[in-house]
């Protein structure tokens, strides 16, 4: 059966297409975001949904939403979308960061030169038959400092654009390293740098508890006298009240605002000062950048609901097109990894340790961790995927590290799952063989080679004669088949494992009376999902 998309916002006509071409059943309703009782009575229906701005994708409309795998917002803001929320029910959340990047870098430069030459207001003075050329005294850029508050995607191109125009550019950016900042030919400097420096500010970074208010009066103090600052990021960057006294004393000569705390907004603290620039939100609004975004998401979406790509994800580590074919073989190892300590544990775990030898050190080791976390932690939540599995393992305390080494025995590659516990530490090794499937090499420090079946059964126990017999004996009078077994031990004599392939679900009853004799240390039945 076809996956089914819902589209509520006002996609273009040719990302519909994209998704019909892919063989995927869309159902376009580009006015319904705004209709929030029809949405939640419908999304039950459909494994995506890709929005613009208008759809507002609440935690209640989540919890409705029953067969949902993914949301795809054309546009890199995701404010609209509970994404804890989405998270925590395993629905990856994907934007398009990239698509009308170089259209908000476009306006952050034209509000700059609006607010250093006054455009709009010379603009309303001459239509009205005023000539006032006095009164619209403005500044060059050429030759002055701009400071660019976080420089990754669309700062980096503010930056070169303003290099291109003769200015000197200063950054803030803690993920900036020296080699990029000479790339781009920009100084990099701390924050309190930038203030003291620069003549124009422009913001380039998300909202965040650490970027918050990170235009204050405080900040302004230490700015230049005439600074011009100019924000085509997010509301909430600047405290409004604080800028708009400082545009009135004049510390502050002007500003261009896109963004503003509260949106739509109707009212600013900004709103009628002779020296600010304002424009609603327009970052993004090009032609090109509204059919780019659109495109991109009818593609991201198309991607992970067909092959499992995951591209431009908020919520999941990227896998791309290329590399889904051959990590998916892997993943299902790391699953059936988590899933086998998980259903063998019953006290609460501590630590967990993945440890990745060889090959598959080289693969896309995050997507596998969340695979290892989602398969241990479906034991206790059935429902938990690769996206919600990190956060239940944060929420629940669980300490989790990853190793990655070369090659260091017979396999090419292989993964190791240690586990620590309240009483004791459980280790588990797999790999791929040449066939695709995933099997288990190593329990306990024990070597075997055991395929994965659906319903198992895994024993500790002396190494004693007798072992086989009394398995076929407890099974046989239970009325249980043993289709297959692996065994394994340490040395002759000591600690070993059975691991038996049985035909279906084994009663409680049946490994109690395994679990009563005094050879055995412990008996539990797995099960797993091979197909």
């Amino acid at each position: 059966m076809a996956p089914r998309v819902l589209v509520s916002d006002a996609l273009s006509e040719t990302a519909v297409q994209i998704f019909k071409d892919r063989g995927i059943d869309v159902d376009f309703q580009p006015k319904l975001g705004k209709d929030k009782e029809t949405l939640l009575e419908i999304i039950g229906n459909y494994d995506g949904l890709a929005i613009r701005s208008a759809t507002k994708v609440t935690e209640k409309i989540i919890e409705a939403a029953g067969s949902l795998k993914v949301i795809g917002r054309a546009g890199i803001g995701v404010d609209n979308v509970d994404i804890p929320a989405a998270s925590r029910k395993g629905i990856i959340v994907m934007n398009t960061p990239f698509g009308n990047s170089i259209t908000t870098a476009e306006h952050a430069i034209a509000l700059m030169f609006a607010v250093a030459r006054q455009l709009p207001a010379a603009d309303v003075s001459t239509q009205a038959g005023k000539w006032e050329k006095n009164r619209f005294m403005g500044v060059e850029i050429t030759g002055k400092t701009l400071g660019v508050i976080g420089c990754g995607n669309i700062g980096s191109i503010v930056a070169t654009r303003a290099i291109g125009l003769k200015m000197h550019v200063v950054a803030f950016d803690p993920f900036l390293s020296p080699e990029r900042a000479d790339q781009l030919g920009v100084e990099k400097v701390d924050l309190d740098t930038l203030f003291a420096r620069a003549d124009f500010i422009t913001m380039h970074v998300p909202l965040t508890d650490k970027t918050r208010n990170i235009i204050n009066a405080a900040a302004i103090a230490k700015m230049k006298d005439g600074v011009r600052i100019i924000n085509c990021a997010r509301g909430g960057l600047v405290v409004e009240a604080d800028l708009a006294e400082a545009l009135k004393s004049g510390k502050v000569a002007g500003a261009g605002f896109d963004v503003f705390e509260t949106e739509p907004a109707t009212e600013s603290p900004l709103f009628g000062l002779e020296n600010v620039v304002c424009t609603p939100h327009l970052g993004a609004s090009t032609t090109e950048a509204q059919e780019n975004v659109a495109l991109q998401v009818a593609e991201q979406m198309a991607d992970y609901l067909l092959k499992g790509a995951v591209t431009n994800a908020i919520n999941m580590p990227s896998i791309s097109a290329e590399e889904a074919p051959r990590l998916k073989p892997f993943v299902k190892l790391a699953d059936m990894l988590g899933a086998f300590v998980g259903q063998a544990t019953e006290t609460s775990i501590q630590e967990v340790e993945v440890l990745y030898d060889g090959v598959t050190a080289e693969l896309n080791t995050k997507a596998l961790s969340s695979a290892v976390l989602a398969g241990l932690i479906r034991a206790q939540v059935a429902d938990v995927n690769m996206v919600s599995a990190p956060i239940m393992a944060k929420e629940r305390g669980i300490l989790f590290s990853e190793v990655k080494r070369d090659k260091s025995g017979i396999f090419d590659g292989y993964i190791r799952l240690t586990v620590k516990t309240e009483n004791q530490t459980r280790s588990i090794a797999g790999t791929v063989f040449s066939d695709g499937k995933p099997r288990f090499i190593q329990i306990k420090g024990i070597n075997l080679d055991a395929e994965i079946g659906r319903h198992m059964v895994y024993t500790t126990n002396e190494d004693k004669p007798g072992f086989i017999g009394l398995l076929g004996t407890i099974f046989g009078k239970a009325g249980v088949n043993i289709a297959n077994f692996q065994l394994g031990r340490d040395v002759a004599g000591g600690n070993a494992i059975a691991l038996l392939y049985v035909d279906g679900p084994v009663d409680e009853s049946v490994l109690d009376e395994l679990r009563s004799h005094p050879q055995v240390q412990s008996a539990k039945a797995l099960q797993f999902n091979v197909d």
